[in-house]
C-alpha cells in the first residue's frame, strides 16, 4: 500500500508540471483552436489552458502586488498554452519531442519548461520509490518473524500436552487442528483490524489531500487488501503447522530441553 500510494503521489506532483507554448502575435484564432484540439486529443495530455496575455499581466499583477504595465506603457507578454502531461510523460525525452512538435508550427515562438525540475524529480522518486519497498520489505519481514516466534512461543508451552496426546494414540492432524484454527482465528482478527486501520488513514489521507486521488482506483484497494487478508491467514496457518510438527517429531526426553 504504502508503495502504491508513493507512485499515486509522485504521478501528483509530476503532473504539476507546466510545458508552456508561447503563440506569435500573428497567430490566427483558428489555428490557435486547433493547437488546442490536437493536444486535447494527444494520448500524452491529461490537460490544457489557453491564457491570453492580457490574463497573464492580470495574474503578474495579483503575484506581485502592481502593475508593471504602468512602467512599460504596454503589455509586453504573449498568449500561451498551459499543458499539464500524464505522469508517464513527463520525461525529459518525451518533453523534447512534444516541444520540438510544437515548435515546428509556423504560429508557435517558443515552447518552454524546467526540464532540470523534470530530472530532478524523476531521479528523486526512484529513489524513494527504492527506499519505500526496501522499509516495506523490511517491516513485513519483521512482523512475520514476530507471528512467527509468538505462535512458537503458544506451542512451545502446550508441548507437553501435544506429546501426551500423541502417546495415547491421536493422529498428528487431530492434535495439530485446534491450534491450527486458533492461530488461524486470531490471523483473521489481525487482518481485519490491520485492515480497519489502513481503511481509516486511506480514507483522512483522500480527505486532506482529494487531489492525490487514493481512492480513484477501487478494484485495485479491494484487491490488496484480500490479499492482505489471504496474508494474515496463510502466514499464521503455515507457522502453526510448522512449529506442531516439530513438537510432534520431538522425542519425549527432549521436550525438557
Amino acid at each position: 500500500m504504502l508503495v502504491l500510494n508513493a507512485k499515486k503521489v509522485s504521478d501528483h506532483f509530476k503532473e504539476q508540471v507546466v510545458v508552456t507554448i508561447y503563440l506569435k502575435e500573428t497567430a490566427k484564432e483558428v489555428e490557435i483552436k486547433q493547437l488546442e484540439k490536437s493536444l486535447a486529443m494527444a494520448d500524452y495530455v491529461k490537460s490544457i489552458e489557453y491564457v491570453s496575455k492580457e490574463q497573464a499581466a492580470e495574474f503578474l499583477k495579483a503575484e506581485n502586488g502592481e502593475d508593471f504595465m504602468d512602467f512599460v506603457g504596454y503589455n509586453p507578454l504573449q498568449n500561451s498554452i498551459d499543458v499539464h502531461l500524464k505522469a508517464d510523460f513527463v520525461t525529459s525525452e518525451h518533453l523534447e519531442k512534444i516541444s520540438e512538435e510544437a515548435t515546428s508550427k509556423n504560429f508557435v515562438d517558443e515552447v518552454t519548461y524546467d526540464n532540470d525540475l523534470v530530472n530532478l524529480m524523476n531521479e528523486n522518486v526512484k529513489k524513494i520509490s527504492f527506499w519505500v519497498l526496501v522499509i516495506s520489505g523490511i517491516f513485513t519481514l519483521i512482523a512475520v518473524l514476530l507471528i512467527n516466534s509468538s505462535i512458537r512461543l503458544a506451542v512451545y508451552s502446550k508441548r507437553f500436552t501435544i506429546k501426551t496426546m500423541q502417546m495415547v494414540g491421536a493422529t498428528k492432524q487431530f492434535i495439530r487442528r485446534p491450534f491450527v484454527w486458533k492461530s488461524v482465528r486470531l490471523g483473521i482478527i489481525g487482518a481485519v483490524l490491520a485492515l480497519i486501520g489502513m481503511a481509516i488513514v486511506l480514507y483522512y489521507i483522500n480527505k486532506t489531500f482529494p487531489e492525490l486521488g487514493l481512492l480513484n482506483t477501487p478494484i485495485l484497494i479491494v484487491l490488496l487488501f484480500t490479499i492482505i487478508f489471504a496474508l494474515g491467514v496463510i502466514i499464521t496457518w503455515v507457522s502453526t503447522h510448522i512449529a506442531t510438527q516439530r513438537f510432534l517429531n520431538l522425542k519425549t526426553d527432549a521436550l525438557y530441553y
